[in-house]
C-alpha cells in the first residue's frame, strides 16, 4: 500500500482514500506544508478523533527524516514500538537508505523494512 505524502497530496488524491471526507481533504491541503509528522498529526486531530487520525496516518503521512526527526515524530510512524524507536535513533546518522535497510533489517523482516521505509526519508 502506498503512503501519500501529506505535504504533496492534492485534494483529488486524498479524496480517493477511505475515511477522507471532502472536508478532511480540504483541511489537509490547506495546512500544507507541515513542518513534520507531529505538526501533521496535530492538524489532523483538529478535524478527526485520535482513532481516525491514527488510522488515516497509516495512508497519509509526512515522511520522518531519519537523521533529524524528534523521538515524538518517530513514535508516530504506524506500528512503532519503543524498541524500534530506540533502534531508529541509535543508528543515526544514516548515510543512505541502504544503511537503514541493513540496521533495521536486523530486527524485522524485509517486508516490514519496506513498510517502515514508506514513512521515512533522509
Amino acid at each position: 500500500p502506498t503512503v501519500l505524502d501529506a505535504n504533496a497530496a492534492t485534494e483529488a488524491q486524498l479524496s480517493g482514500i477511505a475515511g477522507v471526507t471532502p472536508e478532511i481533504a480540504r483541511a489537509i491541503v490547506a495546512g500544507q506544508p507541515y513542518a513534520d509528522a507531529t505538526a501533521f498529526a496535530a492538524a489532523l486531530r483538529k478535524t478527526t478523533s485520535d482513532t481516525e487520525a491514527s488510522d488515516l496516518m497509516t495512508r497519509i503521512f509526512v515522511p520522518v527524516n531519519l537523521n533529524t526527526a524528534s523521538e515524538e515524530a518517530i513514535k508516530l510512524i504506524p506500528g512503532m514500538t519503543p524498541k524500534m524507536v530506540h533502534e531508529f535513533m541509535e543508528y543515526r546518522p544514516y548515510a543512505d537508505m541502504a544503511k537503514f535497510d541493513r540496521e533495521i533489517g536486523k530486527y524485522v523482516d524485509e517486508a516490514e523494512v519496506a513498510r517502515l521505509r514508506s514513512y521515512t526519508t533522509l
